[in-house]
């Protein structure tokens, strides 16, 4: 068969990038003898690992991660109360299948946004949709939709995705319109798909956030009562990121912030 029409016939059932490792497994089939069955499970391996690839780049860029972030690339060395072993059964995505939700928090500079993007980023591999926000982006965004009448429109972007991730939560009080987008949020996410919250504060100081006492008493106890809380506790990885730092690592003892609760995870289910 000649070369232009077979690849004629593989882009009819959108086959086309056959024709990139073609001509390498045509030579790898006449140098080991490879039979014609295993030949064409070499051609579908190879388009099966495109297309989980190709999936997997949009499924990372839907999520808009600030920065592609890793496991490996955590030093759980540095803070010994960073619960290792709570991180990384959450990394089995387990969490996901049972649309359960997880609170990372902790103080400033301790790693929970690395860990958040992370897990993420492991959520995209296994398939699962994500979306990445900071909270002050996620409520301006949704805030916007009361002004132009697209709000409706707005909360089902953050309600479609089988993993939600606000960022910096509680870096402020909500106004009272900010409080009952988010109460939607939690509401309606509830026991339908995960959401991971991540913040500065206790959750027990999150109340105080919210202008309106009932709003954050139904939807915090949804929230707070029904997911896996990791703590991570120890100093600020960013010292040792200045340009005028050592950047040999100190030694491991670690400060104790004060308001933190003594442990590095706990899990509390309804």
């Amino acid at each position: 068969m000649q070369t232009n029409e077979l690849e004629r016939k593989l882009k009819r059932p959108r086959l086309g990038r056959l024709l990139e490792t073609l001509d390498l497994r045509l030579s790898q089939a006449q140098q080991e003898r490879i039979g014609y069955l295993e030949f064409l499970e070499l051609l579908l391996e190879d388009e099966i690992n495109r297309r989980a690839n190709h999936a997997l780049a949009q499924r990372v860029a839907r999520a808009r991660f600030e920065e592609t972030k890793t496991l490996t690339d955590f030093d759980f060395g540095y803070n010994p109360k960073i619960p290792a072993t709570t991180i990384r059964d959450l990394a089995t995505c387990g969490y996901l299948e049972r649309k359960e939700s997880v609170i990372i928090c902790g103080p400033v500079g301790v790693g929970k946004s690395h860990i958040a993007q992370a897990l993420g980023h492991i959520a995209c591999q296994r398939g699962y949709d994500v979306i990445y926000r900071k909270a002050s982006k996620l409520l301006s965004d949704l805030g916007g939709g009361h002004a132009d009448g697209t709000w409706e429109k707005r909360m089902r972007a953050y309600l479609l995705p089988d993993l939600l991730i606000i960022d910096d939560f509680g870096l402020r009080d909500l106004t009272p319109l900010q409080a009952q987008d988010f109460y939607e949020l939690v509401c309606e996410r509830y026991r339908r798909g995960s959401l991971m919250v991540v913040s500065n504060r206790t959750p027990k100081d999150w109340y105080a956030l919210f202008p309106n006492p009932v709003l954050a008493e139904v939807a915090l106890d949804r929230l707070i009562n029904s997911s896996h809380h990791v703590f991570m506790l120890g100093r600020s990885y960013r010292p040792l990121r200045r340009p005028d730092q050592d950047h040999a690592k100190p030694d491991v003892g670690v400060a104790q912030s004060p308001g933190w609760p003594e442990g590095g995870d706990k899990r509390i289910l309804n």
